[in-house]
């Protein structure tokens, strides 16, 4: 069979026929959203030809009926399962090397016990933070070997699945350690964090430091000084939401509703205190603004790339080779997203706002962790947690998608519910160990910005939904041309005179 490889220029997709059943299924090509929710099935009337036939073929007519909503239940049965697969569990459509999708797990299991017996006799026993971390490590290890055998790899297939199952098994690693340290006093847990990283224990937060002062005093200097690294860091980290969510509605309404979570907690953290400019001119216009804009137009990009894979034993010269094993950690096929529509369900539209309000509390859990357990921005706790985070919450808002937008799938995917266990759980640990904090909190401000977030959220996708009604208008009332008169006076894409 030939596989997906690196895009070649061709003058047209090929049909590819399937040899078996299953094979069939496998390769189906399944679109998520809207736009591949099946049509409302109708029921088959059997028409009777005449006034006889009315009386006798009362019981064919039933059986037949009977025998259609059968038919349909079952197929509509089928595709639920194979949508909830395909968002789940994707298969490799089309294998290239079947060496590295064969499964291997007694050569793994060897050599896992190989490995780790030889560690365990060679390695110097005598000192006790190095057992237990060679403990640690190994418990480690063997969950993400089983993580590799047994859980699903998610909506994503690229560069192969067994990444993103370890990725799988990593998030599940992360929320059990949560659930362990919601079970500890504060200074147990900052005892553990100065275990992993003694340095941690001449840091402390300092409160008395004044931010967004001398508002007035706008200055090329002062600006240059804040487009530092973290700056960067927050132009890339909405270039890649955007690529997440890829809708410019949502995307503005939580750039600018995270301005006002800003504002509402600054009391509780000083570091949210920005001068006007700061806020409006660099965070929300150039780093967010710049990000979404970046962001949408790699989807853009990606929407009208053809993607046709050749396989890599197909390609003849190593400079070839080499760059479709590159192009491996590219998306194997990129499809448009449909967050919402004209004929939106009230679902729909909560399901929406509910992912606005989420992505809220997800960016306070960062902030609040880090005041909390006093760590500074540039910790690799810090920024490890921040890398593993969007590692996970790729895989979850694809799920997500489609739960809130296909009629087949009927459930929301492993990867997505654990994840929203682990945004309940930083949540809790933060108000757990955070006490002291919490009490100087004002009930005002905190009904005013969940008020705020929910009339923000419903007005920008609502802006949304007439936005695309609108649109839909105006493709329905544009005038065509006649056939002839198109063909004559006006030049078509793609034609040859």
């Amino acid at each position: 069979m030939k596989k997906r490889g690196t895009p070649t220029a061709g003058d047209g997709e090929k049909e590819r026929a399937s040899s078996s059943g299953d094979q069939s299924i496998a390769s189906a090509k399944y679109k998520s959203g809207a736009s591949s929710a099946p049509a409302t099935p109708t029921k088959r009337i059997a028409r009777s030809t005449g006034g006889n036939g009315n009386n006798n073929g009362n019981g064919s007519n039933t059986n037949t009926n009977t025998n259609g909503n059968n038919g349909n239940g079952n197929k509509r049965k089928e595709e639920i399962a194979q949508t909830f697969v395909i968002v789940n569990e994707r298969p490799v459509d089309d294998i290239s090397l079947d060496f590295f999708y064969k499964p291997h797990t007694i050569t793994l299991l060897a050599v896992s016990v190989l490995a780790v017996m030889y560690t365990a006799f060679v390695r110097n026993e005598a000192n006790l933070d190095d057992n237990l971390w060679a403990g640690l490590l190994c418990i480690v290890f063997f969950f993400l070997i089983v993580s590799v055998i047994a859980f699903p790899n998610g909506p994503f297939t690229r560069p192969h699945p067994a990444v993103w199952r370890i990725l799988f098994g990593c998030s599940v690693l992360y929320l059990l350690m949560l659930q362990f340290l919601m079970f500890q006093n504060y200074s147990t847990i900052r005892n553990i964090f100065y275990w992993i990283d003694p340095k941690l224990k001449n840091f402390h937060i300092d409160m008395e430091k004044e931010y967004g002062v001398n508002c007035s005093d706008i200055s090329w200097e002062r600006v240059k000084g804040h487009l530092d690294v973290f700056a960067w860091g927050h132009f890339l980290g909405w270039a890649f939401k955007a690529i997440l969510i890829r809708h410019m509605g949502i995307l503005w309404a939580i750039s600018v509703m995270w301005e006002i979570t800003e504002i509402t907690f600054a009391h509780l953290l000083p570091n949210f205190i920005e001068c006007w400019w700061d806020a409006i001119i660099l965070d929300v216009i150039i780093c967010n603004g710049l990000g979404i804009w970046v962001g949408l137009k790699i989807c853009k990009i990606l929407e009208m790339r053809e993607y046709k894979w050749a396989s890599i034993k197909d390609i003849s010269t190593t400079t070839g080779k080499i760059k479709r094993a590159m192009l491996q950690f590219t998306p194997e096929s990129w499809t448009a997203i449909r967050w919402l529509d004209p004929k939106s369900t009230a679902m729909r539209f909560a399901a929406v706002i509910q992912l606005v309000i989420f992505w809220q509390v997800t960016e306070l859990n960062t902030f609040f962790l880090k005041h909390i357990f006093e760590m500074p921005p540039s910790h690799f706790i810090v920024i490890g947690r921040l890398v593993f985070i969007g590692l996970f919450v790729a895989p979850s808002v694809r799920q997500y998608y489609v739960y809130v937008t296909d009629t087949r799938c009927k459930r929301v995917g492993t990867q997505c519910w654990v994840y929203g266990a682990i945004m309940v759980s930083e949540a809790i640990l933060c108000i757990k160990n955070g006490k002291e904090l919490f009490e100087r909190t004002q009930a005002i401000n905190i009904v005013i910005w969940l008020t705020v977030q929910v009339l923000i959220s419903v007005s920008f996708v609502y802006v949304a939904v007439l936005w695309q009604q609108r649109q839909l208008k105006k493709v329905s009332t544009t005038p065509t041309k006649r056939q002839g008169d198109s063909a004559v006076n006006s030049p078509s894409k793609g034609t040859t005179s």
